[in-house]
């Protein structure tokens, strides 16, 4: 007998944890004076409750991934077993907050340089387990079904006002014995669905991702009847998250021409989308099996914690991927044998090393294929990653701005101030040294040997707006940032 904790027939257990289970324990068993294999499976509901730290927020999205530790199972009595085991977690909460920032300054002689902060708000994250059924057919009843296995995808998603639309579909697959045979057979299934997703927030202008995955599979035969088609029951995560873009101009410097400032910086954190993941990576691997003569029964698969990694000049996706085969040696034996993978996705971005990067992903199994041959393991896995790569980026901004004394009056017997520019130096800066406009340090210059190098200059300042003589009055404009 061999067990595993959810493997590739529930296509990454891991993934399953976040649903307050795992999804099964998995067993293969040689029945009753040989007569072949037999299933069991056995959902185990579990609660793990995670200390976080203070810190305020307007909305978040927790994402939980993780991997069997170790499964032992022994038999107890003819009629029950015992399995015993770890499963390690890894939570990842991402939270954002709203933030005063100041979008602009006006009166008090203020000059004031802007930029605009591109990112994207949190407006959905939504997860509902739904449930497919459909008519399962098979040549002949049945004498044992060792597994089920399935993949699904969304063909289709529609986003509405407060409401999303996801069309798809569930593939499933069944390995099955007849009565009086010792090979297994193999029936599939396509399942379709049309689920709507009530997500208080959502807009036609949102960007949206919806991922479905397989948690779960049974198949009950009639009441009495033995040899028409069985009903299989799916039940499937459905996850969807999203964001609506955005773009906020803030002050990022100011001083003022006819008083002493004083002014307070804050960082202003965003996020923005830097690519959408939805790719299929093949993996390979081989390894000597202790019996040359063994054969391959059932396999399955499980993902690690996805993380982000630079190599060699890129960002990569990165997760170990750990198959699992159960065969039968030459003694009629049943033996189980683990091949580790390194999944590793290149992302189409030319970021450096020093973004701020993370991932937001699902790994399932598309394709699994375990086979011995000439005394060895041969394994090809191939994964499809479905999700998005944001990145944290942080902006300078004016938190606050004080007036303070009038500036002394420039000496009234000097017309014109000539300043050599160092390389590197900032319009903007020389007319705050000098308490100037930035726009008086650039109209005089009109010379022609001026203009190409200044005009490099000029993209580096702002006019100001609106300027009154009044004293020490200073207007504030304000908005929120959804960091």
């Amino acid at each position: 007998m061999f067990c595993a904790a959810g493997g590739a027939a529930k296509t990454a257990a891991a993934r399953a944890a976040d649903a307050g289970r795992l999804p099964a324990l998995y067993g293969l068993l040689s029945g009753e004076d040989g007569a072949g294999l037999c299933q069991t499976e056995q959902k185990l509901p579990f609660t793990k409750t995670l200390e976080l730290p203070e810190f305020p927020f307007t909305a978040w999205a927790a994402q939980v991934e993780g991997q069997t530790e170790y499964v032992n199972c022994r038999v107890v009595n003819p009629h029950r077993i015992e399995a015993r085991g770890a499963f390690g977690l890894v939570v990842s909460v991402h939270a954002q907050n709203k933030t005063e920032l100041i979008t602009a300054l006006s009166e008090g002689g203020i000059e004031q340089k802007f930029t605009t902060i591109t990112g994207v708000r949190r407006a959905a994250a939504l997860e509902k387990l739904i449930t497919v059924e459909g008519e399962l057919a098979l040549e002949t009843a049945p004498a044992a079904v060792l597994d089920i296995t399935g993949t699904a995808e969304v063909r289709e998603l529609k986003v509405l006002r407060g409401k999303a639309v996801a069309k798809g579909e569930i593939k499933g697959q069944c390995a099955w014995r007849a009565e009086g045979e010792t090979s297994l057979r193999s029936t599939s299934i396509t399942l379709p669905f049309n689920q709507v997703l009530d997500a208080e927030g959502l807009s036609e202008d949102c960007r949206c991702l919806c991922v479905v995955e397989p948690t779960g599979f049974t198949l009950a035969q009639g009441e009495g009847d033995t040899s028409g088609p069985g009903t299989l029951t799916v039940t499937a995560m459905l996850r969807l998250r999203g964001w609506r873009p955005y773009q906020l101009q803030c002050v990022t410097d100011a001083f003022s021409t006819k008083f002493e400032t004083t002014q307070t910086m804050q960082n202003i954190l965003s996020e923005r989308i830097v690519c959408p993941l939805s790719a299929s990576a093949p993996l390979k691997g081989s390894g000597a099996l202790p019996d040359a003569g063994a054969r391959v029964l059932a396999c399955f698969a499980s993902f690690g914690p996805a993380q982000l990694a630079f190599q060699n000049g890129r960002w990569n996706l990165t997760a170990r991927v750990t198959v699992t085969a159960f065969a039968e040696n030459t003694l009629a034996e049943l033996e189980s044998y683990e091949k580790t993978l390194e999944m590793d996705l290149a992302l189409d971005t030319t970021l450096p090393e020093t973004a701020d990067l993370y991932p937001e992903c699902w790994l399932s199994v598309e394709d699994l294929q375990c086979t011995a041959q000439g005394g060895a393991l041969e394994v090809t896995v191939t994964a499809r990653v479905e999700g998005t790569i944001l990145e944290r980026c942080t902006t300078a901004c004016v938190e606050s701005i004080a007036l303070g004394e009038p500036l002394t009056p420039a000496d009234p017997e000097i017309s014109l101030r000539v300043y050599y520019a160092q390389a590197g130096e900032q319009l903007f800066e020389i007319a705050r040294r000098f308490s100037v406009s930035p726009g008086r340090c650039w109209l005089p210059m009109t010379c022609p040997r001026a203009q190409r190098p200044l005009q490099r200059l000029a993209d580096c300042w702002y006019p100001a707006g609106n300027i009154c003589q009044t004293t020490r009055v200073l207007s504030v404009k304000t908005a929120q940032s959804p960091i």
